[in-house]
């Protein structure tokens, strides 16, 4: 539940932000921010949260995690209106939209934060209006760099306002604190309930498929355990070697004591091999099983190591109390590994990487990782996207054995293309695609540069939704 008007007019009426200097500002994820401010020698850490369901800004008491990476939208508020002065703090009517106006040096800016929940969003404007940036990029409301955004001239502001109340909520202290607590635990996609819910969901299913890849280990081990009697085998075949006759397909014989307790029995043969060698091949069977038996058992305490390791970290997630420390660990640090306990690590590669599922994608910053990328990690099969009127980065689609790339895996691609390209601002963009063996090199270009053929046409509408999707999807 997202708060209502009277809600925040409550919360801007404690927090008292006229007069007070905006210090720094922290993206912990794609639609959460933190301004940190001071005022009369107190500091506080005012969260703005833009998740369905749960839009709401309030004074935090909790510890937050930056980003792992410097974020789009904190980096331009840090380098414009950091160390600027809040000189009003408002809402607009009944209609969640308030406005914050920063004074730095010359310069006044207004900062809109809209708690709507199907289309919340934090715009920075000039003094006429003019879009400076915006955290989510809108270009059909005009919510995008260039563009204009004015809620003061609504007919919205005109009606009159709705009926609602201030909730009670348990705890104590102001509404801002009672808020705070409230919206960890029920606060929608950033309330501990349904962040630890995703805990379980990737590390439940982490720890099936480690139990399933060791329980097949342990019935090879099993079967390998059981090695010596192929050596017992090949023995009999060699102190019998007087009685059998090549052709024969059996050897009914007595055990040496050693298996069995000498009962009676019928080893199989290969009736178009002489006796000596239908030892020889059982005495290689054994060989292969002993040294097996060695290999599996390692494999085995590996992926019981994996899977303590697993099951430790989801405990430790789901002890951890601050929502907005989890929603980090899961995205990042708490990421169970998805393949079985012994494959192989993927290696380091230059670039960012995106896996979907069973898909992995590849982007390319830069002109030197592009190169690299196509140099050494990527091959003939493998898919490469490149907006085509932009510079812009690589963007490849591992390929799977006897697997076509499914239409969501291509418009995840396509839309990291876009958005790693100099037309990320226009929201929407054509780009070209085809397999890395029909890239050929410039001649005499620069470097990574290729010219593609047989090349197919796209045409992509930046989802920020998926993109939003993707990060969490994204490979450290």
């Amino acid at each position: 539940m997202s708060l209502n008007w009277k809600e925040i007019n409550l919360i801007l009426e404690e927090l008292d932000l006229e007069g007070a200097q905006l210090q720094g500002v922290v993206q912990s994820a794609f639609d959460v921010i933190i301004l940190k401010l001071y005022k009369k020698g107190e500091t506080k850490n005012l969260l703005i949260s833009l998740g369905s369901g749960a839009c709401r800004l309030h004074e935090t008491y909790k510890p937050f995690p930056k980003s792992d990476k410097p974020l789009r939208f904190a980096q331009f508020l840090n380098s414009k209106v950091v160390n600027g002065w809040i000189t009003e703090a408002a809402q607009l009517g009944d209609n969640r939209i308030v406005r914050l106006t920063v004074k730095r040096t010359e310069n006044e800016f207004r900062l809109y934060i809209r708690l709507w929940s199907n289309a919340a969003n934090f715009i920075v404007t000039g003094e006429k209006g003019e879009v400076l940036d915006a955290m989510r990029r809108l270009p059909k409301r005009g919510e995008v760099t260039g563009g204009s955004y004015s809620p003061e001239t609504s007919s919205a502001n005109e009606k009159t306002p709705r009926e609602y109340t201030v909730r009670e909520l348990p705890g104590e202290g102001s509404f801002n604190k009672k808020i705070d607590e409230f919206y960890a635990e029920h606060g929608g996609a950033l309330s501990l309930e349904a962040l630890k819910e995703q805990a379980r969901n990737k590390f439940e299913g982490s720890i099936a498929r480690i139990n399933a890849a060791l329980d097949k280990l342990r019935e090879k081990e099993t079967s390998f355990t059981d090695a010596n009697r192929l050596k017992v085998y090949g023995d009999l075949i060699l102190s019998n070697i007087g009685v059998i006759k090549q052709g024969d397909k059996w050897l009914e014989t007595e055990e040496d004591g050693n298996v069995n307790n000498n009962a009676a029995i019928r080893i199989e043969l290969d009736p178009l091999l002489r006796p000596q060698d239908n030892a020889a091949k059982y005495y290689e069977q054994y060989r292969k099983a002993k040294n097996g038996l060695a290999e599996v058992r390692r494999e085995i305490a590996d992926g019981e190591k994996e899977l303590n390791e697993v099951t430790e970290r989801l405990e430790r997630l789901l002890a951890e109390t601050n929502p907005l420390v989890l929603a980090k660990l899961v995205k990042t640090g708490g990421a169970a590994r998805t393949s079985a306990p012994l494959s192989k690590k993927e290696k380091a590669r230059p670039g960012l990487t995106f896996r979907q599922g069973d898909w992995l994608i590849i982007v390319g910053r830069d002109a030197a990782e592009n190169d690299v990328l196509l140099r050494r990690y990527v091959k003939g099969n493998d898919l490469w996207l490149h907006a085509r009127d932009y510079h812009g980065s690589y963007v490849f689609i591992k390929q799977r054995t006897g697997k076509s790339v499914p239409l969501e895996i291509l418009l995840d691609a396509g839309n990291l293309a876009i958005f790693y390209s100099k037309g990320r601002n226009n929201g929407a963009g054509d780009l070209f695609y085809t397999q890395v063996k029909y890239l050929r090199r410039a001649k005499d270009g620069p470097k990574g540069l290729v010219i593609p053929t047989q090349e197919k046409n796209l045409h992509v509408k930046v989802d920020e939704n998926r993109l939003r999707i993707l990060e969490n999807c994204r490979v450290d």
